[in-house]
């Protein structure tokens, strides 16, 4: 059965983004930022304690230094660099966490990092080292290449946690459709349940050409700073309570 998790703790400063204290209650994994596209010292701080008191396990959501993008900007590194800022930001969120008496769970890169991981191998063994080094499973989009990308963890030594995403339109290669292009990311409550509920109910969504596409995932994700996460995320939360119970009730 699918979990439910969601980008959070990305405000920076007296700037806020999303609406941690309303989400994080309804999450099974809380990702959150580390201080390079995103988030300070003290949201920091605040989110993992948000984390701990709902019980939600805790993520670290590293991307490249880029707080103007957003980090949503793709910046050529060496993999050597690449392995080295995920130990960096996630070393920081670890740090936070060991205040507050608990840890870090999982590493799910963000934005453009996240997309260049899914399309090349040496990225993704770059930051996958990074998590072998920290003992650490990597969150990633469950894809066609999904079974290369299972090999190539297990022969690092590296555990993955696949996700599909709620908000996002998918192409039929599987991949998600970039940002730049028109309908890439669903504001619509209805569009987003939609998708969702397919997911979790039948493993399949429907791609941007109207394909239908089986899709495994251990985890789905919605973003913090879509208008409409408060509300579709209560509803996959009760989405997926609802079938827990009528798959215990069997």
């Amino acid at each position: 059965m699918m979990g439910l998790n969601g980008d959070v703790g990305e405000s920076y400063g007296s700037w806020t983004l999303g609406k941690d204290e309303q989400l994080i209650p309804l999450l099974d994994m809380a990702n959150i930022a580390c201080g390079f596209h995103a988030s300070d010292p003290e949201t920091m701080a605040q989110t993992v304690q948000l984390c701990k008191h709902h019980n939600v396990s805790i993520g670290a959501h590293p991307g490249y230094e880029d707080k103007v993008g957003f980090g949503r900007r793709s910046i050529t590194m060496s993999t050597d660099a690449v392995t080295t800022s995920i130990l960096y930001q996630v070393g920081a969120l670890n740090g936070i966490c060991q205040l507050y008496g608990c840890h870090v769970d999982y590493i799910k890169p963000h934005g453009a990092m996240y997309l260049d991981m899914m399309h090349s191998a040496s990225i993704m063994q770059a930051i996958f080292a990074a998590a072998k080094v920290l003992n650490l499973p990597v969150m990633l989009l469950a894809n066609r290449h999904a079974e290369a990308t299972q090999q190539l963890a297990n022969s690092m030594g590296v555990s993955i946690l696949f996700e599909a995403f709620a908000d996002r339109l998918y192409l039929d290669s599987g991949e998600l459709t970039p940002r730049s292009q028109a309908n890439a990311v669903f504001h619509s409550t209805e569009q987003i349940l939609g998708q969702a509920n397919r997911l979790l109910q039948t493993q399949t969504l429907i791609t941007a050409s109207g394909s239908e596409r089986h899709v495994v995932a251990d985890s789905l994700c919605v973003h913090g700073d879509n208008e409409a996460s408060i509300e579709v995320a209560t509803a996959i939360r009760a989405i997926i309570n609802q079938t827990m119970n009528n798959n215990t009730g069997r």
